[in-house]
């Protein structure tokens, strides 16, 4: 199962780091992704990293200020999250697929959903 950790409070302009993990799940041998669900409003994705980790995808919306990384020894995948604003408050879920980044991430194409994280973004 996958489970991501490390959400909670941040002011604007703060940052955050995300940790996805698994038990009895070998994360190296699949892309991974992240994805969040503001209030309200569907899930979408966020970033993504092949399995290797040579190749990685962005929203725009979050280019320049969050950082996606993976250390298969420790079978976790990393999320950087830096200069938070307040749309980036959502609930963020780590997700396992067999699929391109970009595919995972622009269509939601994961095969296996972890539970997620709170991330608020307040003052």
């Amino acid at each position: 199962q996958l489970q991501a950790y490390g959400g909670g409070l941040v002011q604007p302009g703060g940052s955050l780091r995300l940790s996805c993990a698994a038990s009895q799940f070998t994360l190296g041998t699949y892309a991974i992704g992240w994805f969040r669900q503001p209030p309200g409003k569907e899930r979408g994705g966020v970033s993504c990293i092949s399995s290797s980790g040579g190749s990685t995808y962005y929203a725009d919306s979050v280019k320049g200020r969050f950082t996606i990384s993976r250390d298969n020894a420790k079978n976790t995948v990393y999320l950087q999250m830096n200069s938070l604003k307040p749309e980036d408050t959502a609930v963020y879920h780590c997700a396992a697929g067999w699929g391109a980044t970009r595919y995972m991430c622009v269509y939601n194409g994961a095969d296996y959903w972890g539970k997620g994280t709170l991330v608020t973004v307040s003052s």
